[in-house]
């Protein structure tokens, strides 16, 4: 059974920083993803790295800011945000899939794997 376990969110104030989380179990995925959805907005890509190489993709509203890493031997995905702003505030889910040359790595539907989300709250 494959699982996808998010945590780190929380409450911070603007200007701080959160580490996500993201623990996959039950297989090995091409690559992975954060998105993230605030109250009344779609589900929004965030950030992506491949397992096998590392390459990573950021939304251009999250660059410079939020870096995602991956360790292998963990099987762990994360999301470091820096510098953050209230218009981060989301719940931050955690994406896999088993072709990353399938889909656009920019699209939730290109993922197979979620996670349950996790809450960040931002205040200013």
């Amino acid at each position: 059974q494959v699982q996808l376990v998010e945590s780190g969110g929380g409450l911070v104030q603007a200007g701080d920083s959160l580490r996500l989380s993201c623990a996959a179990s039950g297989r090995t995925f091409s690559g992975s993803a954060w998105f993230r959805q605030a109250p009344g907005k779609e589900r929004e890509f965030v950030a992506a790295i491949t397992w096998s190489g590392g390459t990573t993709d950021y939304a251009d509203s999250v660059k410079g800011r939020f870096t995602i890493s991956r360790d292998n031997a963990r099987n762990t995905v994360y999301l470091q945000m820096n510098s953050l702003k209230v218009e981060d505030a989301a719940v931050y889910y955690c994406a896999a899939r088993r072709a990353v040359a399938l889909g656009s790595t920019y699209s939730s539907y290109s993922y197979d794997y979620w996670g349950q989300g996790t809450q960040v709250t931002v205040s200013s």
